[in-house]
Order: structure tokens, then C-alpha cells, then sequence
């Protein structure tokens, strides 16, 4: 399994419009903050990580934070330096917004029956069927339903570089991604490592993670920008 110590990027570098699908606080936490932490840690304490995923499944209704998303050959060192990075926003089942800043704009989202591709650069929009386009994608563990063992296989994977691990195996073999490793720390899914059939692995980081933020089913009603191209596929 790869060290993934430093933040990179659940998207390629320059995202496609076809996509297969972002440490839960920065080292600033108060001290009244830090002590409510300290109450829920045994939560977690005796927890394998497939557990922790499953409980962050059922419960977690709804989330927002930053991610950084990086690819990653095989052989190279896994570099962060120049990753890409945005934020999301989700309401399960279905409903997300998945949007990137750097190195270039770009926003998924979705609103439970359809999900919108832009591209700022190309002023271009593109519209899938959810369902079509979530399936066993890693986007469908964070943001589908909460029943992830209708397409997946779901098991333990150890310890490392300080997260319990789950590894994911799609039960579809049509899929970009042969596995998915997610990384659980106290309850909160805080890194993936996804392996796709050429060989590249895509490294993602989930910071600044809020559990179960207030949300309505309005904050993910897609717009397309003014003047832009829409194709339905």
C-alpha cells in the first residue's frame, strides 16, 4: 500500500466529463472542540474499519469538506505538491456536489436523478441518468446508498500510514476501477487509493470533514452557466 503522509486527487489531473465517480480537521481544533472529540473516540477505539465504514454509511446523512486528488504511475513516489483540489457537498442517496478549483474548474454534481458535468474551460455541460453514471463507482460509497454491500465486496485490510483500511472490490467487472482501498480514521473515511485496470493508482485526501451539515434538496439543483453548451447523453 502506498504512503500517502502528504495531501493529492478521486478525479484524473485534467478530469474527464466522463467520470466514474474529497485529516477530518486541520491542526486547529479549540480545546472545547477537542474535548467532545476525546468523548466519542471509544466509539471508535475497538472498531475494525469495516465497521467504522458501515457505521459512516448508515449515518452519515449528509457531509462537506475539501479533498486533494493525485494520480500516481506505477513505481513513481506519491507527490501531493501539485494535486488538484476542491470541495464537496452530498446528501445520500444521490445528491452531491463534487467541485474542483485547481488546476482547472470543473463541477460534478448531482441531484438524486441526474448528474451535470461542467467544464468551465470548455463552457460545455454534460447531462447522465445518475443512475447510469454512480453504479459501482467509488463516488457510489460516499455519496449512493446506504447499501454497499449490493455492489461490493467488502473486507478488512490492516494498518497503515496511520488509517485502518477497507479493502473494495466492485462486484461488476465492467467498471474503470478493479479496487478501491478507503482509509478510516475515528468513523471518518479520510483517504482512498483507487486502482484502475492500466495500472494507475489515484490517491485521494478528505479534509476539513463535516459529519451531517444542514442541507436541502434546493442547494443541488443544477444551473448551467449563461451561454453554456448542454448535451444530454
Amino acid at each position: 500500500m502506498n504512503d500517502i503522509s502528504e495531501p493529492e486527487r478521486f478525479f484524473p489531473v485534467k478530469p474527464s466529463l466522463n467520470p466514474t465517480f474529497e485529516n477530518i480537521m486541520r491542526s486547529y481544533i479549540s480545546k472545547t472542540v477537542g474535548t467532545v472529540l476525546l468523548l466519542f473516540l471509544p466509539l471508535f477505539a475497538g472498531a475494525t474499519a469495516l465497521d467504522q465504514l458501515k457505521n459512516f454509511s448508515a449515518n452519515a446523512h449528509s457531509a462537506r469538506g475539501e479533498f486533494s486528488q493525485a494520480q500516481v504511475k506505477s513505481g513513481e513516489k506519491v507527490r501531493f505538491t501539485n494535486a488538484a483540489s476542491g470541495t464537496f457537498l452530498f446528501s445520500r442517496p444521490g445528491k452531491f456536489i463534487w467541485t474542483y478549483k485547481k488546476p482547472y474548474e470543473q463541477v460534478l454534481q448531482a441531484d438524486g436523478t441526474r448528474l451535470y458535468m461542467y467544464d468551465k474551460d470548455l463552457n460545455q455541460v454534460t447531462v447522465k441518468k445518475l443512475g447510469d453514471a454512480l453504479g459501482s463507482s467509488p463516488a457510489a460509497i460516499l455519496f449512493g446508498s446506504n447499501n454497499l454491500e449490493k455492489n461490493f465486496m467488502l473486507k478488512n485490510a490492516g494498518a497503515h500510514n496511520g488509517y485502518e483500511w477497507v479493502e473494495v472490490i466492485p462486484k461488476k467487472k465492467d467498471t474503470p476501477f478493479e479496487k478501491i482501498n478507503i482509509g478510516m480514521k475515528n468513523g471518518i473515511p479520510e483517504a482512498m487509493e483507487l486502482y484502475d485496470s492500466l495500472g494507475q493508482l489515484t490517491l485521494i485526501k478528505f479534509t476539513q470533514f463535516t459529519k451531517n451539515p444542514p442541507v436541502n434538496a434546493g442547494m443541488f439543483k443544477f444551473v448551467a452557466p449563461k451561454g453554456a453548451d448542454v448535451f444530454e447523453n
